[in-house]
């Protein structure tokens, strides 16, 4: 089934969706404390904060405000731009090379399961050494992956875009047999830019910042590398995944850990 829309249509469908977004223990150490009951309680209640996150993205598009053109104007623009280009982007600039487009899709994997261990690592570490802000970090973040996730998923069922692979790249929106498998947006893109964004705003340090964006930044650009979406995919899909970051971060952070 296939459903012509002006570009113009589908821009404003796609920034409706992303506004809202807005050491080892030796042998003789003893082990780490459980988790205070605070603890416990903020764990088990993870997934009705996960409901309530819900609630405020997918309502968010009701909350628009004049304010929120200084950013939605550029990526509206950035947005247009790029679907306008992805066919020949995707057909006449990347690489169709497999054993490139192959060592893309490597990396992009690698890259995200970086960013996707994260939490683990960040809990576990504050287990480790009582520190309540490495386990706050870990835990926002795992929020902000769920979260993440959920949204696109949500997203590529709504949009059933065909993978630059189909039909000579052309990139359609609303194709029925794109189902779950939809290119838009890059869940790749959405689950990387979500983690940087949380532990960016957790740690101040400019090392830290550059280190897990540039990260994020790899990821999306090695989804296109690989052949795996188009530039809109991954532009929404990091887009997406920050504001889901810093929304994750504004909501929730504070909270006894």
């Amino acid at each position: 089934m296939s459903i012509s829309l002006t570009r113009a249509s589908l821009l404003s469908l796609a920034i409706a969706v992303v506004t809202p977004f807005c050491h080892a223990q030796n042998a003789e150490k003893p082990l780490p404390d459980a988790p205070q009951p605070s603890q416990r309680k903020i764990i088990l209640g993870m997934p009705m904060e996960i409901l309530k996150d819900q609630a405020g993205i997918w309502t968010s598009p009701a909350r628009i405000r004049s304010r929120d053109l200084l950013w939605l104007t550029p990526l509206a623009a950035a947005t247009g731009a790029a679907i306008a280009t992805d066919h020949h982007t995707m057909s006449s600039v990347v690489s169709h090379d497999t054993n490139f487009n192959q060592t893309s899709v490597d990396a992009s994997n690698a890259l995200t399961g970086t960013l996707v261990a994260i939490p683990a690592v960040l809990y576990g570490g504050g287990l480790l050494r009582n520190d309540p802000h490495q386990r706050e970090t870990g835990i926002l973040t795992a929020e902000a992956l769920a979260d993440g996730y959920i949204v696109q998923e949500g997203m590529k069922l709504i949009f059933w875009r065909e993978r630059p692979a189909k039909d000579n790249s052309r990139g359609l929106f609303f194709q029925s047999s794109a189902g779950v498998d939809s290119s838009f947006p890059s869940n790749h893109s959405v689950l990387a830019w979500s983690s940087a964004a949380v532990i960016a705003s957790e740690y101040k340090s400019p090392w830290v910042q550059a280190g897990v964006y540039t990260m994020a930044t790899g990821v999306s650009l090695t989804r296109v590398m690989g052949q795996q979406h188009f530039p809109t995919d991954v532009l929404i899909g990091s887009a997406t995944g920050w504001l889901i970051g810093r929304y994750v971060v504004r909501r929730h952070h504070g909270r006894a850990y």
